[in-house]
């Protein structure tokens, strides 16, 4: 297993994630979105495995303020994204090719067998 989780350290789900993989002592790569968003490619993984309208937080103070609610193209909402890592949803869990957001302990137990 290759796990990353791609969270904000302040976020109880991430919080929640993280302890989740230290407890079953499996490795895994923390990255703080507040820091370093998720890279293009990266960012087409995780969609390919979800859907796009499934990372983005519509509860975040910065969805109205970039007109989220009002675009429509998948091209223009990708950018902004890329540019703007507090929309979100957290934590991404990513391994490989699958991935889930926010806390889904029975997906990532599938991960282990």
């Amino acid at each position: 297993m290759n796990i990353q989780i791609f969270g904000i350290k302040r976020c109880f789900a991430t919080k929640k994630a993280e302890r989740y993989f230290k407890e079953r002592r499996i490795k895994y790569q923390f990255i703080d979105l507040a820091i370093k968003g998720l890279s293009k490619g990266e960012l087409q993984s995780v969609k390919n495995a979800l859907g796009l309208e499934n990372l983005i937080n519509s509860q975040a103070k910065e969805y109205k303020k970039l007109n989220m609610d009002r675009i429509i193209g998948n091209n223009a909402r990708e950018e902004i994204l890329l540019n703007n890592p507090s929309l979100y949803q957290t934590p991404i869990v990513r391994n490989g090719k699958l991935a889930t957001v926010g806390y889904e302990p029975d997906t990532w137990k599938t991960w282990e067998d």
